[in-house]
């Protein structure tokens, strides 16, 4: 009895050094990212399309890598992807994939605007350059209208060409699939 209280102790001990190490070392985010990951390619959490129309607002101001402040109102009549996400934000990191393929399927046809929400942006950067992710990547430099609803993130909305939000999705998603991009494709022809 002594002897096997002792291994599940070892055990223990094991396991919590392991998760202490990954936590210490700042890996804690990717591997939770990975994980996530893995349920996200078997498509069962898919983006919320909206059943009641709701006005896009367009009245905040966005600042790119290289520091161009953008009003948000130059996007009026396009179809836009936008995109709050976080570095520290597990599900953020793990749908970013899914929505860099999305952007090289769909970028001449979608404005994807991707608003980091991290406090360092510096640190934003360099995470958007290890990826090698080559969609846009915005800061808000303006408070965000009260019908983006981003008290979770990642948070995702996708604007038609009305000014109408068509999309609106709290949490991780899969975003490439057939009948995503269908959707895309019928919003940019006008349907």
């Amino acid at each position: 009895m002594k002897q096997k209280f002792k291994k599940e102790i070892l055990e223990w001990i094991v396991l919590l050094s392991v998760f202490g190490i990954i936590y210490l070392a700042g890996w804690h985010t990717e591997v939770i990212g990975r994980i996530q990951q893995v349920v996200l390619s078997t498509g069962i959490i898919q983006p919320s399309i909206v059943e009641e129309e709701k006005n896009a607002s367009y009245d905040f101001v966005i600042e790119n890598l290289d520091g161009k402040r953008v009003q948000f109102e130059e996007f009026k009549g396009e179809v836009v992807f936008i995109n709050f996400w976080a570095t520290w934000c597990p599900p953020c990191v793990a749908e970013m994939p899914d929505i860099h393929r999305l952007f090289k399927n769909q970028k001449d046809q979608i404005r994807f605007i991707m608003i980091s929400l991290d406090q360092d942006e510096d640190k934003a950067s360099r995470f958007i350059s290890k990826k090698g992710f080559e969609f846009p990547v915005y800061f808000l430099r303006s408070p965000l209208p009260d019908n983006y609803n981003t008290h979770s993130i990642p948070t995702t909305y996708v604007l038609d060409k009305n000014g109408k939000i068509k999309v609106e999705n709290h949490g991780m998603a899969k975003y490439n699939t057939n009948s995503f991009r269908q959707l895309l494709t019928e919003l940019s022809e006008g349907k």
